[in-house]
């Protein structure tokens, strides 16, 4: 019950915020950004990799759900690069990743997940926070994995080399903080 009480809450909260004119455009016509100051404690969660701590990254193999194929991912263990005298900062904003709800109704339906009773034009797919008021690339994985079958776990987009490289450019020298 609280965990639902505080999705309602942030749910109603993001709603104060929508404004289709905010929208900005995502990797494909069905995906898109809203950007709004975190409200949160949401905390940054991602690291530029340093000679200080490369010696702290890790990878796995992983799947969202066990629908989707495991792909190899690249972190930090959060226990490894955070501490009390060394903890993450609060994040200045929230990245709302939205896909349009014709998307969602046919990843669900792809993977045989329940639809549900949902109408909103756009649903939350993720959210990132992150101290920039725009899109920081998606990582190379996530690229591939999107580029997947929807019965895989992708989007079906196909893969784009220039946002491939660019987001290589970004994440060569970053990762996620897990």
């Amino acid at each position: 019950e609280n965990e639902l009480t505080s999705i309602h809450e942030f749910e109603s909260i993001v709603n104060t915020h929508y404004d289709e004119k905010k929208l900005q455009d995502g990797y494909a016509p069905f995906c898109k950004h809203l950007f709004i100051e975190n409200f949160t404690d949401g905390q940054v969660n991602v690291l530029e990799i340093t000679p200080e701590n490369e010696h702290c990254l890790r990878t796995k193999y992983e799947a969202r759900n066990d629908k989707e194929l495991p792909v190899l991912t690249r972190f930090f263990p959060k226990e490894l690069v955070v501490s009390d005298d060394k903890p993450l900062p609060v994040a200045k904003y929230l990245d709302l990743i939205l896909y349009s709800r014709d998307q969602i109704n046919k990843e669900n339906d792809a993977m045989e997940k329940e639809t549900g009773e949902e109408t909103a034009p756009w649903g939350i797919v993720s959210i990132k926070a992150q101290d920039v008021d725009f899109e920081i690339p998606m990582t190379p994985i996530t690229s591939m994995r999107n580029a997947l079958g929807k019965d895989q776990g992708g989007s079906g987009v196909t893969l784009d080399r220039d946002s491939y490289m660019e987001a290589y450019e970004y994440w060569n020298n970053h990762a996620n903080i897990s």
